[in-house]
């Protein structure tokens, strides 16, 4: 219960497993043992992350849940919509436009591949995402991921192919691919993705990320996807929670580990 509850405070402050451990003066890998609760916290530990969190000391030792489980707050310049009651969900513009323009790109890229289509793309932008949050502890697009029967689906995919199809940028077609039927984009061969906004570290991520990935089936895909805990961790519906890319399995996981870190 004590984990949990410190797992709910951290996110709530938007604050990595790594800062929170650095704050304690402990390893991410310790760290995370007091989030799954298999270690318990020094009374010091205890102060600091009550000071960090500005939560009583009586708090953080009982556990008590005073957050809910599930809320991503707003920022500057958003698109927000309200999934649920309890569940907010809200995307920065920074994040949209970089959604837009990768998405262009693996159209560009890959888009005409007879095995590319839509459920295809969830998994690619979902696997760029996550991935490099795996890698390198730093969000690409930071898209919000929901739980899906097929696997992740990119929240506001829906809301962009409408702009993108309005504007003349891409083109859907309904097709099969074999027996199963497939939804495709096609690119505007005059639109060139601005990849001015991405630096080259995520430039060369997103490159690996089609290369070893376009060539797999929506149902591959799938089925990678639904072994990753970030998936399997979540309720159906509800975000996928970056964070749990560190509990991932060696199925999914592309991150070389130290050897401290097991």
């Amino acid at each position: 219960m004590r984990g949990l509850f410190i797992n709910e405070l951290r996110k709530k402050h938007r604050l990595s497993q790594e800062r929170v451990a650095k704050q304690l003066g402990i390893t991410r890998p310790t760290y995370i043992q007091i989030e799954r609760g298999e270690r318990d916290l020094t009374i010091t530990e205890a102060e600091k992350l009550s000071e960090l969190f500005g939560v009583t000391l009586e708090d953080i030792c009982a556990g008590k849940v005073s957050a809910p489980l599930i809320k991503i707050e707003k920022s500057v310049k958003e698109s927000k919509i309200r999934k649920k009651e309890d569940v907010r969900i809200s995307i920065p513009q920074e994040n949209i436009e970089k959604f837009r323009q990768i998405l262009i790109h693996i159209l560009r890229k890959c888009g005409g591949k007879p095995n590319v289509g839509m459920t295809v793309i969830y998994k690619l932008l979902y696997f760029i995402d996550f991935d490099y949050y795996e890698r390198y502890e730093e969000q690409l697009m930071g898209l919000v991921y929901l739980k899906s029967t097929h696997g992740p689906t990119p929240y506001y995919f829906d809301e962009l192919i409408k702009e993108m199809k309005d504007k003349g940028i891409i083109e859907e077609l309904k097709s099969k691919f074999y027996t199963y039927p497939q939804t495709k984009y096609l690119i505007n061969p005059r639109i060139e993705p601005d990849l001015s906004i991405l630096n080259g570290r995520e430039i060369e991520h997103i490159e690996w990320e089609i290369g070893r990935l376009s060539d797999l089936t929506a149902s591959m895909l799938s089925e990678l996807s639904h072994k990753d805990v970030p998936w399997i961790s979540a309720e159906d519906g509800n975000p996928l929670d970056y964070e749990s890319v560190f509990y991932r399995t060696k199925d999914t996981s592309i991150r070389e580990y130290d050897a401290d870190e097991d």
